[in-house]
This record gives C-alpha cells, sequence and structure tokens, in this order.
C-alpha cells in the first residue's frame, strides 16, 4: 500500500477560534466554537511545553478533524 505525502498535514484539520467555558480533569476543556457548536479539546504540545494556562473565557484558536467533529485540539491563546 502506497502513502500519498501530496497533501500537507496542515490541511487535514479545521482551524476555528473559541471560548474556554469550562476547565475539566484530565487536561481538557469545554471549548463554545463561533458557530454556537461545544467541543471538548485539549492542549497542544507546544502549550503544555511552555506552561501556557487557561482560564474560562479565554479566547482560543483550535484544530478539529473531520472524522470527529466533538473533539480537538487547542493550538493558540489569544
Amino acid at each position: 500500500m502506497v502513502k500519498n505525502n501530496n497533501i500537507p498535514a496542515s490541511k487535514e484539520f479545521i482551524e476555528m477560534e473559541g471560548e474556554v467555558l469550562e476547565l475539566l480533569p484530565a487536561a481538557s476543556f469545554k471549548i463554545k466554537l463561533e458557530n454556537d457548536h461545544e467541543i471538548l479539546a485539549h492542549l497542544s504540545g507546544r502549550m503544555r511545553m511552555n506552561k501556557i494556562r487557561l482560564l474560562p473565557g479565554d479566547r482560543v484558536k483550535v484544530q478539529i478533524t473531520p472524522y470527529d467533529l466533538t473533539k480537538g485540539r487547542i493550538i493558540y491563546r489569544f
């Protein structure tokens, strides 16, 4: 089986902005997106390494996989 490497990894995700609603156990967060959907998200590795902390009300950028639109990864805090 041949792997298709023509598609960049960043094109496989949907990026949206949202607001942190709630802090959950295990470094998870409930995020309300711009389109009023609520998803569960976790911090990206770079945000963990740099010890970026989030509080309810923070604006964030989230990557969502098209396969599961209820979970995501927080990649940036505004």
